[in-house]
């Protein structure tokens, strides 16, 4: 079943290369979120809050859950830059006073941690709540150290993911740009050349026919001596857009020479071919342009060739005899579409 994406129009067809679009990177906060749940247990506290900037983010404003009222109580402290151990937040002489100690919900103990960058420098705390007064040993010590050391080596693994991720798309952007013809932003000649050989592989296998199309704006000598580059340029865009309107939103579109278009079409005999040429040319017949204020009136010849006529042809064969059959179609005067023959004459335009 071919598929539905837009071929003509290369910004919908790269495709994401291997199985590295379908990675899905776990946000922050479920990462944070797991290793919460750990400490919890680890600890035997009511909660662990692993902070790395504002804490309030998390939360909607006014929310009065408890986890809500505990990030207000780590926010409302200084971000400690070492261990940091309150046994009893009722005998410290600086928590002892807090509304969140004196009143509800009457947080009895709290530890906190440090989470440092690359770099060194302290960018977040892990934070131990509970409402029960009781010692923190040494060995708790140790084990909240080495939770640190697991939570900035996951800090700095999704870093390099991200960076990794950023490298992927400046190379699809890269390689999206080395096949797009800047100007029409069609697939350039390489490109569309590539996508003949693949297509015309595939409808082999599956026994089905492909045609090609060769077409040029038959205006297009006229407007750029007339009017400059820059106007022949704009109307070779507007053909490109109307070519694509009465093409398959599968068939493939590329410039393959200066004012040559190639459209590939997959699964076309000849007769859908003729079809498919004979709709783009009074598509663009339909639809004169204004070019510094005057009308001009655009046509353009087609050539077109098809396997179920040529079984055997090679990819330049093909080009070949579609080449020759555009010759054919501007030497019987333009806003024409003929077929392809062997019989035509054997020169390339």
């Amino acid at each position: 079943m071919a598929s539905q994406l837009d071929r003509s129009n290369p910004a919908t067809f790269i495709p994401l290369g291997g199985n590295t679009g379908d990675l899905r990177a776990e946000t922050n906060q479920v990462k944070i979120a797991r290793f919460e749940r750990l400490a919890s247990k680890l600890f035997g506290v009511s909660n662990c809050l692993i902070y790395l900037g504002d804490l309030a983010t998390r939360f909607e404003p006014g929310e009065r859950s408890m986890a809500a009222i505990e990030a207000m109580f780590c926010s409302s402290l200084v971000l400690a830059e070492d261990l940091f151990v309150v046994d009893d937040t009722t005998k410290h002489h600086e928590i002892a006073t807090h509304p969140l100690v004196t009143g509800a919900p009457y947080i009895r103990f709290y530890v906190a941690y440090p989470i440092t960058d690359q770099a060194g420098d302290v960018v977040g705390n892990i934070a131990l709540l509970d409402y029960d007064a009781h010692p923190f040993e040494d060995e708790s010590r140790l084990l909240l150290a080495d939770l640190a050391v697991l939570i900035e080596r996951e800090i700095a693994s999704g870093i390099l993911y991200q960076a990794h991720q950023e490298l992927i798309r400046q190379h699809r952007s890269l390689k999206r740009e080395s096949l797009i013809d800047p100007i029409l932003g069609t697939w350039n000649k390489a490109a569309i050349s590539r996508s003949l050989q693949i297509e015309m592989d595939r409808c082999s296998k599956s026994e089905k026919p492909l045609a090609l199309i060769f077409a040029t704006l038959d205006q297009i000598a006229q407007i750029r001596d007339l009017h400059g580059i820059a106007f022949s340029d704009i109307a070779m865009v507007r053909v490109v857009s109307r070519i694509r309107s009465c093409v398959r939103p599968f068939d493939a579109l590329g410039r393959f020479g200066n004012d040559i278009f190639l459209i590939v079409l997959p699964g076309a005999s000849l007769l859908v071919a003729t079809a498919v040429a004979e709709r783009i040319r009074i598509g663009v017949m339909s639809h004169p342009d204004q070019i510094e204020g005057e009308l001009v009136q655009l046509t353009i010849s087609a050539g077109i060739v098809s396997t179920d006529m040529y079984p055997n042809a090679e990819p330049e064969i093909l080009i070949s005899l579609a080449e020759k059959a555009l010759l054919s179609a501007k030497t019987a005067g333009n806003n024409h579409v003929a077929q392809a023959s062997f019989a035509q004459p054997d020169i390339i335009i």
